[in-house]
């Protein structure tokens, strides 16, 4: 799962980073003063996450009371650069974070531990039912060496984080504009009437806008919705020239350049677009389950509602995801897993991080009972499970080998934002270049196989 940056939480324990599972001597692994076996887990995330899981791991220790687990924190954007350099050490933590776009590499390299046996047990021991987990979460993390969907299983989902609309209710009541349908989505031209009529440019702190979207993560629906996507679907061929796709990109760099519903870049420098929607001056905003603890405080009410909808006449947006992934080098592989399939699926863990407003539970039983019935902001809920069900795709980079491809589209986005080139232009111009580094993606797949 994806977030924004400024709202992850700082290093908790950088000097013990990279102490993991090879610390042992003579194949035996860590152990405390008192004899418990020591395994480390490795993740990032946002202070309400550090404070709920620190009371899960206590649970797990009780259930497993020969077990002491170490929790290894760090930034998101930091986590990608000292896995690497845990995996070159051949120091990594017993149990890790895993995205879908890092199960090939990850699994080719022979880092990961097969699931599969472990997982085989603990269903015949009757502590763990994957029927009752997201079966499209659960595919993210299988691999057959060719194929991300099928195979064994390398990770235990710890969430699918749906990316949802949300409008401020507040600001649509003052203004007298009706509220949007809770599920039926606006088409674009009904959108953008609607952020014409909330946008108030008075120069003072009542000022309002439509909307005020970053392209890197909210492009997406709009493309996705008009029936396009970023590559093909055997993930061979970049298709950013498709016209639906350069229609997309045009009307979200016309929310700006021609419509002028979202602060200019001037105003986001004063204020960027998220400190606008937490003071109330945007009437749409993009909303994750991780957004929701951080909103608690927000000086108006909120809600989810449907993306708008392109040519296609539906909803769409993608789904995010991290999962628990256990080293193969783990010296304690059996607890590891036993602690990776705590955080999935147990219904304690589950409940407790719901209640922390910052996922949608694993669990399908408990995201469709317990989850929808909390009555707190937002209320339409719904939503989120609507975009896991029916609506949600990958992000493009998690079908490929690595993301450097798909990367290479946002680095010269800007200049489409600023009305310096057409999206037309851009996209002829910058799809040969993400072509080549796909296929050299493709090739370094192959080679990796070949070494396997």
């Amino acid at each position: 799962m994806l977030k924004r940056s400024k709202r992850i939480f700082a290093i908790l324990a950088t000097a013990v980073l990279l102490v993991g599972c090879g610390s042992g001597t003579k194949g035996e692994g860590a152990k405390t003063a008192d004899g418990k076996k020591e395994i480390t887990w490795m993740c990032y995330g946002q202070p309400q996450e550090t404070e709920v899981y620190e009371q899960v791991i206590k649970k797990f220790e009780e259930k497993y009371p020969d077990v002491k687990v170490k929790l290894v924190s760090t930034t998101q954007d930091q986590y990608g650069q000292k896995i690497q350099a845990a995996m070159a050490s051949n120091t990594m933590a017993d149990v890790v974070y895993m995205g879908p776009g890092d199960v090939k590499a990850w699994v080719n390299s022979g880092k990961m531990l097969n699931l599969d046996e472990y997982i085989s047990q603990a269903e015949n021991d009757g502590i763990l039912d994957l029927d009752d987990v997201w079966e499209l979460a659960l595919k993210k993390y299988k691999y057959d060496g060719d194929i991300i969907g099928q195979g064994s299983l390398y990770a235990l989902p710890k969430d699918v984080g749906p990316f949802g609309f949300g409008y401020n209710k507040t600001l649509f009541e003052k203004l007298g504009i009706p509220l949007p349908d809770k599920e039926k989505p606006y088409t674009w031209e009904e959108f953008m009437e609607v952020c014409k009529k909330l946008t108030n440019e008075t120069g003072g702190d009542d000022s309002s806008w439509g909307t005020g979207l970053n392209v890197n993560w909210s492009l997406q629906p709009f493309v996705y919705s008009n029936g396009a996507d970023w590559i093909n679907e055997d993930a061979t061929e970049v298709t950013v020239t498709d016209p639906k796709f350069v229609e997309a990109l045009q009307y979200f760099a016309d929310q700006t350049l021609k419509y002028k519903i979202t602060p200019s870049a001037e105003q986001a420098q004063t204020l960027d677009t998220y400190q606008r929607w937490l003071k109330g001056q945007l009437g749409f905003f993009a909303i994750a389950p991780w957004d929701i603890a951080a909103f608690e405080e927000l000086p108006f009410e909120y809600d989810i509602i449907p993306w708008p909808a392109g040519s296609t006449g539906e909803t769409a947006s993608w789904l995010g995801s991290v999962g628990f992934g256990v080293s193969a080098n783990t010296k304690y592989p059996q607890e590891a897993v036993n602690l990776a399939i705590f955080l999935a699926t147990d219904v304690d863990a589950n409940k407790m991080v719901a209640d922390k407003q910052i996922q949608v539970p694993n669990l399908k039983s408990l995201a469709k009972d317990y989850y929808l019935n909390t009555d707190n902001n937002p209320h339409n809920k719904q939503a989120f499970i609507d975009l896991i069900e029916k609506y949600g795709k990958p992000l493009p980079g998690e079908r490929t080998y690595n993301a450097e491809w798909y990367n290479k589209f946002f680095e010269g986005i800007q200049d489409v934002l600023d009305g310096k080139i057409s999206a037309k232009d851009y996209c002829e111009k910058v799809q040969p270049e993400m072509q080549a580094l796909l296929d050299k993606a493709i090739e370094r797949e192959a080679k990796e196989k070949a070494k396997n």
